[in-house]
């Protein structure tokens, strides 16, 4: 298993920004605008209006232009006073309006201003003023949006990341949809909603899928499978979670491991291509021993195979004088004792999460003027990994049968590594695999349900992953140790050097 990954909270470059955006703000306040029109009123009744052809009414100066409004000669016969009062009270209204307009605070005008004014207009001008017009501050293009380029001009808009936008498109770069909130997640420069940025960076363990909690550290703490990329919460290495006993991979909390009964659980793709008791394995067996006579490595002795339980094959190591096994899961053993060993005789029944049903026989193994009894490997395994273990298992065979006397553990568990890799390679990348175990090769390329699936062609890249990284110094440290030599000098060489000297060639 992979040390633990840490990563932050919020990564390199990401900020969360809280009140991000400058609205633009379009009314003045109530008070505001009565102190204006209470000054223009104290104003009028002070001095008065000059009568006559030719006034004019105060003129407004806005940011980029002035407007004024010219009033004809007009008698004092023509209006009697409460009229005049109320259209002096109207222009003052106007008047307060227009200035709203040009403070150059605002920086948002609604259609019901517009009206107001038309409004007002129509008020102030109830024969021949000239028609009433809002200042225009800027001119078309001076302000931008952000998100569809098109010119803003009075609508309502936000002002944030130096732009301006549109509020309809100011929008999350994960859902597409707009930001209103008050806060926002930036990466470089595209904006998420804070939600859709944690669903997007933030990983989620595939045991319980909930997002992997922080550490005391603050920081994401998660453990990673090295092959499988897996990546789960650390308490699950302890809260009695499933791991395949094939692949290694942790069961998910939506599915659910086959219990083989002996303390083993078998992920779904495992359980596909699992051989299941000694009969089943036959087959498998055979091509193996072809695959080494096509090497020119062939056994001269036939030596029982059988399929046993996890019990039996404790028991049996248990009763070997000599070998080195690897632990704490051994999953086949050369014997070379005379033992009785209890196989797996008929398939076991799936029922629900279980196998049950199992049908085993107790069976003696003798030697017969050899060092080699038999072959015993785990029940329950995918082929590809059965297959590999009777490959690492028959070269123990072929070495004893050969002569092969006193090796230490990292060269015969080495060599026997390199045969359990050679035959995987060329299952897997039948490419690769010599000419002359073609013939092998095409008896052992299929499973019982025909050519082999993309997940099993996985699990056997996963198997050929498990030897050249095992990290013990017998199966690993011996393994690269014999792969560097047979690369370099041929397996015939190497194995003659090995006859002479008990080490690999340099």
């Amino acid at each position: 298993m992979a040390p633990p990954s840490s990563s932050s909270s919020s990564s390199s470059g990401v900020n969360h920004i809280s009140n991000p955006c400058i609205y633009g703000d379009f009314v003045s306040s109530y008070a505001e605008r009565k102190s204006r029109f209470m000054k223009w009123l104290s104003k009028l009744f002070k001095g008065g209006p000059t009568r006559g052809g030719g006034s004019r009414h105060p003129q407004l100066l806005g940011e980029e232009n002035m407007v004024s409004w010219r009033a004809p000669a007009r008698s004092l016969d023509e209006h009697t006073r409460p009229g005049k009062e109320k259209e002096e009270s109207d222009h003052a209204m106007a008047l307060s309006l227009a200035e709203d307009w040009k403070r150059p605070g605002y920086r948002w005008r609604t259609d019901n201003d517009e009206e107001l004014a038309r409004a007002l207009q129509d008020s102030l001008n109830p024969s021949g003023y000239p028609p009433y017009a809002p200042p225009q501050y800027y001119q078309r293009g001076y302000r931008l949006c952000g998100g569809c380029h098109g010119d803003i001009g009075y609508g309502n808009y936000l002002g944030c990341m130096g732009k301006f936008f549109h509020p309809d498109c100011f929008r999350c770069s994960s859902c597409g949809y707009p930001i209103t909130e008050n806060e926002f997640s930036l990466s470089g420069r595209d904006p998420y909603h804070k939600t859709c940025f944690k669903e997007l960076t933030h990983p989620k363990c595939e045991v319980c899928h909930q997002y992997i909690p922080t550490n005391d550290a603050g920081l994401i703490e998660y453990r990673c499978h090295p092959f499988w990329s897996q990546k789960y919460c650390p308490s699950h290495e302890h809260d009695s979670t499933a791991r395949c006993c094939s692949c290694e991979r942790l069961e998910s909390w939506n599915t659910r491991y086959y219990s083989l009964g002996d303390g083993r659980s078998l992920c779904l793709e495992c359980m596909e291509s699992a051989i299941m008791d000694t009969g089943d394995c036959q087959p498998l067996y055979h091509s193996i021993r072809d695959y080494y006579e096509g090497m020119n490595m062939k056994l001269d002795q036939q030596i029982p195979m059988l399929l046993v339980e996890r019990q039996a094959l404790n028991e049996a190591i248990v009763g070997e004088k000599n070998g080195y096994h690897h632990m704490p899961e051994t999953r086949g053993l050369c014997l070379s004792e005379e033992q009785t060993v209890t196989s797996i005789q008929r398939r076991p029944r799936i029922g629900g999460n279980r196998l049950v049903g199992i049908r085993t026989q107790p069976q003696k193994l003798t030697r017969k003027s050899c060092e080699v009894t038999a072959i015993l490997v785990l029940y329950g395994l995918p082929r590809l990994l059965t297959g590999a273990i009777l490959a690492h298992e028959l070269m123990h065979g072929w070495l004893r049968l050969k002569g092969y006397r006193n090796l230490n553990p990292e060269v015969e568990e080495g060599i026997c590594q390199v045969l359990s890799y050679m035959w995987l390679e060329s299952e897997v990348l039948p490419s690769k695999g010599m000419p002359s175990t073609s013939a092998a090769s095409s008896s052992s390329s299929s499973s019982k349900k025909g050519g082999k699936s993309n997940a099993e062609n996985k699990l056997g890249e996963f198997f050929m992953h498990q030897i050249a990284n095992d990290a013990s110094p017998a199966y690993g440290g011996g393994f690269r140790a014999a792969n560097a030599a047979v690369n370099k000098y041929g397996l015939r060489r190497t194995l003659d050097h090995i006859r002479l000297t008990g080490h690999f060639p340099l």
